[in-house]
């Protein structure tokens, strides 16, 4: 099979590899679509060095090829997504239902070969069955979206309550389409004019004022929640900063650099800082995909590229603009 690793920054090798065999619990996946997240181009960029070459990738929809012996709930030729963090199951985290911060966690994609490649092996519980009224734009979405949906369950919101977003890479588009779509009214913040217009266009309000500051017109319009979508350590600091009084600052950036905050502010403020890192097995995707199902979400809109495997190498160069929201790597 092909595989593209990346075998140093901003360079991959497209290699002729053996297919993976499955073990007696997992099942192989051929792959169809593979999207680009904002934490691989991390990684084409150099800002985290792999310790080897490496398939990265995590995003995976495809069908299953082969099954283990053991496979119970998985047939030739279902349509599937991957669930790429793969929890333990025994350490005291996942015994509290915590597994996004299991201690032993399995990472396709980072600490073990993903998914640009033609197939992967994956086991029968980290990979999900796509209804057949799901699109494939959209089955190849589910992943981000359960990390979207993640950060917006930490907000406890309630109906029809405002929220902020700053920051509208996937996961601040995404988090966007989810409130909007479950009533909540949303107001955004983001530099790149292209990507602003497509959460304008959707329904989304501008927080780009200029009469008032974000924190005041945040207090005005009484929003509850600030989510922080833009992983850069200037960004988390603003969120913090332009917080209304009493409401939950949501961190799903992944900045490698200090931000700072007032504690007196956050004191006398009462401003939560709560963190969110991917998602919950197995609710989170279970959620998602019963959203999708009920046509509750339809976030296919973020889609903004395709390029063939062969081509991968010119995909990310091309993402390296800022333009795109998602792009999808087609692999068969």
């Amino acid at each position: 099979m092909k595989a593209a690793f990346l075998d140093k920054p901003e360079h991959f090798d497209l290699r002729e590899v053996n297919l993976p065999e499955p073990l007696a619990n997992e099942v192989r996946i051929k792959l169809k679509k593979v999207g680009i997240c904002g934490s691989d181009m991390h990684l084409f960029q150099g800002h985290r060095l792999l310790s080897q070459p490496t398939v990265i990738g995590h995003e995976g929809l495809g069908f299953v090829d082969k099954i283990g012996a053991n496979v119970k709930t998985k047939n030739i030729g279902d349509r599937v997504v991957v669930e790429p963090n793969i929890n333990c199951g025994q350490c005291r985290f996942c015994l509290k239902g915590r597994g996004n911060i299991c201690l032993q966690k399995r990472v396709l994609g980072l600490l073990e070969n993903g998914c640009f490649a033609e197939y992967i092996g994956v086991p029968e519980d980290c990979c999900w069955l796509v209804p057949q009224s799901v699109s494939d734009d959209n089955a190849v979405l589910i992943e981000p979206m359960a990390v979207a949906y993640h950060a917006v369950s930490k907000a406890g919101l309630s109906k029809n309550e405002s929220i902020a977003i700053i920051g509208l890479g996937t996961i601040g588009m995404l988090v966007c389409h989810l409130c909007q779509a479950l009533g909540h009214t949303v107001y955004v913040s983001e530099l790149n004019e292209k990507k602003l217009q497509i959460a304008l266009s959707n329904g989304a309000k501008s927080l780009n004022i200029t009469n008032l500051s974000i924190k005041q017109y945040c207090e005005q319009y009484d929003m509850i929640a600030v989510f922080e979508c833009a992983g850069s350590k200037n960004s988390a600091s603003f969120a913090i900063e332009q917080a209304p009084r009493g409401a939950k600052v949501i961190l799903t950036g992944l900045s490698e650099q200090p931000s700072s905050f007032i504690p007196l502010m956050l004191v006398r403020e009462d401003i939560q800082i709560l963190p969110s890192i991917i998602y919950n097995h197995p609710l989170d995707f279970a959620k998602v995909i019963d959203l999708m199902e009920k046509k509750v979400i339809d976030p296919s809109f973020i889609l903004t590229g395709h390029s063939d495997l062969k081509y991968i190498q010119s995909a990310f160069e091309s993402c390296l603009c800022g333009d795109h929201i998602k792009y999808i790597i087609e692999v068969e």
